[in-house]
């Protein structure tokens, strides 16, 4: 008994059921586009996270009554340590007018004695996180300064927010697990019993039961891949359109471009998908020798 055989009653039972087939691979494309958008999620957020640890930022912020002396001290000082690459002067009135320029109203209606001076920082792409607190400790002790801000709590936060996403995404795992041999266990029961002539007689004429079981077992695999395949193409969708109304200055205020899953995992996703169809399938043929 060749392959080929098997695989042209799978081709068979598919179309002469493919309305049982089509609602099984519907079921399963919601259950793998839950997944596939928390991956999705999981993946843009630790690149975000990495993009933020790297960014190297700081804004000093200058008390009012400091000198324009001890600005130009602390600029020029700044500018001799190594571990920064660049240090600009941001005025009261320049940080107003860049208020007003972003477009908020509430803010740019102020005067500019509300918005302090600053001294904003970038630090070389590969300094230590040890050396950015040093530098900044020291800053927090000159009279001059008010605060300074190093936006690390908020990378964080993030930090913590990517690691519940792992744990979510843990746990669709199973929730997807369940319901790909629930469905694909149902769907491939359903089809044994309204193909039972079909298999009684080729049990009579003596074909074992690996081949008896190949067709469902391979119905169970295109019905997994299906689903998984089907749930890429409506998240990239999805994406796709989400992507294109994003503000671009919003993109450029977090210094960050949302991207697609990447090839491997979407890969990994659809043969994941044929491999639990596969197992469902053969779970839910495993008394077949009694039917």
């Amino acid at each position: 008994m060749s392959g080929s055989a098997v695989t042209r009653r799978a081709r068979r039972g598919l179309l002469r059921e493919w309305r049982l087939h089509a609602v099984s691979v519907f079921a399963l494309a919601v259950a793998f586009l839950c997944l596939g958008a928390a991956l999705l999620a999981l993946v843009n957020l630790r690149a975000l996270e990495e993009r933020w640890g790297r960014a190297g930022l700081a804004s000093v912020y200058l008390k009012d009554s400091a000198s324009q002396a001890e600005v130009d001290a602390i600029e020029g000082a700044l500018r001799r340590v190594p571990a920064v690459s660049s240090v600009r002067y941001v005025s009261s009135g320049q940080a107003r007018a860049e208020v007003a320029a972003a477009g908020d109203g509430p803010l740019a209606s102020l005067p500019a004695e509300a918005f302090p001076a600053s001294l904003e920082l970038h630090f070389q792409g590969d300094v230590a996180p040890a050396d950015v607190d040093a530098v900044v400790e020291k800053l927090r002790m000159l009279p001059a300064v008010d605060d300074v801000e190093t936006y690390q709590a908020w990378t964080a936060r993030l930090g913590r927010l990517v690691r519940g996403s792992v744990a979510a995404a843990g746990l669709l795992c199973f929730v997807v697990l369940a319901a790909v041999l629930a469905v694909v266990g149902s769907t491939v029961r359903l089809a044994l019993q309204r193909r039972r002539v079909e298999v009684e007689v080729l049990r009579l004429v003596g074909a074992t039961d690996s081949f008896v079981r190949g067709p469902f077992v391979v119905e169970g695999t295109l019905q997994g891949a299906a689903g998984a395949l089907g749930a890429l193409g409506l998240l990239l969708a999805v994406f796709t359109l989400v992507r294109a109304r994003l503000d671009a200055e919003l993109l450029a205020l977090v210094g960050f471009e949302p991207s697609f899953l990447p090839w491997f995992a979407a890969v990994g996703l659809v043969v994941a998908g044929g491999a639990l169809g596969a197992l469902a399938a053969v779970v839910s043929l495993r008394r077949l020798t009694a039917v």
